[in-house]
């Protein structure tokens, strides 16, 4: 490393449209360590349109690893080395100076690629339509703890509405399963009374729409909580299974 920049070599996915082919692209680019992955990004594509070259498309809004967005494939892993953190969380100083960065977009038949690192992920918003929300009428906004619901079910609630619906258990799974999304959509609204009365209907709703928007099985390897930036848990996949048991019995 020299002056405090980092010099690397990026291999980037790079295809015009949804029908054209793709391939990697390389680019040298030094860039300081204290920079975050889109800022460097940033950087390459100020460099490229300095150049008359077409800039890296790639999604990004909140940069704060809230809204799910920023979702690359970095080194083969979604969001890259560091576990639990978003793509735009992830910072330069976690890579060596002299090293070769691949960056892809996620890959599933259920999120095809737009253009270079840009998928469509409209297939998620598509379960959550299904049922990812509250129609029954709740009334007014109840006082505080006017509802007991004990610490345990508030805090598995808590944890599952934690996903921000990236899609990188998708792309982390051999089969780009979305099971760890759906059930964690179906969880945060399960496990609270407010949710409870629309449990079933739900769950069958929310699954068909997975299945018929050509989401994979559950592989059973874990990799999707491995690369959760939230860390959701696949226990919740477990609690979706036995909701979805239920609501075939009931």
């Amino acid at each position: 490393m020299s002056a405090n920049k980092l010099n690397l070599t990026l291999k980037i996915w790079r295809q015009k449209s949804i029908n054209s082919p793709g391939s990697f692209v390389e680019y040298k680019i030094s860039v300081s360590p204290d920079s975050s992955f889109l800022e460097m990004l940033d950087d390459l594509n100020n460099e490229l349109e300095s150049k008359n070259l077409e800039p890296v498309a790639f999604e990004s809004d909140c940069r704060e690893g809230i809204c799910g967005t920023c979702d690359l494939v970095i080194q083969g892993q979604p969001h890259g080395p560091v576990p639990k953190i978003a793509t735009c969380q992830l910072h330069m100083r976690n890579f060596k100076d002299g090293e070769t960065i691949w960056i892809e977009p996620f890959r599933a038949k259920a999120f095809p690629i737009i253009k270079d690192l840009i998928v469509d992920r409209t297939a998620l918003d598509k379960i959550q339509q299904a049922g990812g929300f509250i129609s029954v009428n709740t009334g007014s906004v109840p006082d505080g703890n006017a509802i007991p619901i004990h610490k345990d079910i508030a805090s598995e609630a808590m944890d599952a509405a934690a996903c921000i619906g990236c899609g990188a258990c998708v792309a982390a799974c051999k089969n780009a399963s979305a099971m760890l999304f759906v059930s964690a959509k179906v969880s945060q609204f399960a496990l609270l009374p407010q949710g409870k009365p629309e449990r079933y209907q739900r769950v069958e709703a929310m699954v068909k729409v997975m299945d018929e928007m050509g989401f994979g099985s559950c592989s059973n390897t874990y990799a999707c909580e491995a690369e959760c930036p939230k860390g959701i848990s696949v226990k919740n996949i477990a609690r979706m299974n036995r909701e979805y048991f239920m609501a075939k019995v009931k």
